[in-house]
């Protein structure tokens, strides 16, 4: 099996069309698909969120010559390959014979995809409304939860994702919640949440004129580091690839837990 193979199977649960309806409709950039491709055949997947030195040790521990991620391990043009440079980890992988895939819109906005994980982690069961219509995904969700003061969703959110990191603002109890994986929180965001009645919205990386802003028109803010929002629907996807594997490619989750 090949990276090619491993992109077809990958790509029948988050469609790479998503990423590119996405470019194409909504102006956005990304780079999802084979980012690094050494040509050779998989002995196995190492499924982590970034590419990092520490994904690449993981990756030659387990003796897997793929490793698979969230974030494109190159986002924007690269001039040069060096070491040290911008691209210093692609120059690791291809030193170690290391492939590279990212899924990284597609896979936000696919059906069970990671803005879906987030509001299911959240406790959320079905969207009444979404932020970004896709064809055949969605970004951005607003949906109902049990009532509870925020105080109460923020432990529940801190066991959920496994992490300590979560900050909030506001004193509003908590029923009906606005979530935006990775660095969603956008003023078309915010605009979205209070258009449909959100008291609490919840993202990753948010400008403090953003947050300021959401409080003053009566939300509550929740705030997970990016990386704990994204790795818990990360994980799912590494679990939905290995069942459609079937065991013709060793799969292993790396998490790095100083991010969390």
């Amino acid at each position: 099996m090949r990276c090619k193979h491993i992109l077809e199977i990958a790509n029948k649960i988050a469609p790479f069309s998503l990423s590119e309806e996405y470019i194409s409709r909504l102006g956005y950039h990304d780079n999802s698909g084979i980012i690094l491709d050494c040509g050779e055949e998989i002995s196995g997947v190492v499924f982590s969120l970034d590419l990092s030195k520490a994904a690449i040790a993981a990756a030659k521990k387990a003796g897997a010559n793929l490793i698979f991620t969230h974030h494109p391990a190159i986002w924007d043009g690269v001039m040069k390959l060096e070491e040290g440079g911008s691209a210093d980890t692609v120059v690791a992988c291809i030193r170690e014979h290391i492939s590279v895939i990212s899924a990284h819109l597609n896979l936000d906005a696919a059906p069970g995809g990671i803005d879906e994980c987030l509001m299911k982690g959240l406790g959320g069961e079905t969207a009444l409304k979404t932020f970004e219509e896709l064809t055949g995904g969605a970004y951005g969700r607003v949906y109902e939860v049990v009532r509870c003061s925020l105080e109460e969703f923020i432990a529940l959110a801190k066991e959920t994702f496994s992490t300590e990191r979560i900050l909030g603002y506001g004193n509003k109890k908590v029923r009906k919640v606005a979530s935006f994986c990775g660095g969603g929180f956008t003023p078309g965001a915010l605009d979205f949440a209070v258009r449909n009645g959100a008291d609490t919205i919840v993202s990753s990386d948010a400008k403090h004129h953003l947050i300021a802003e959401a409080v003053e028109r009566g939300l509550n803010v929740v705030l997970l580091t990016h990386y704990a929002a994204e790795n818990y629907g990360f994980l799912r996807f590494a679990g939905r690839m290995k069942a459609e594997l079937k065991g013709s490619v060793p799969v292993y989750s790396f998490t790095d837990a100083r991010l969390i």
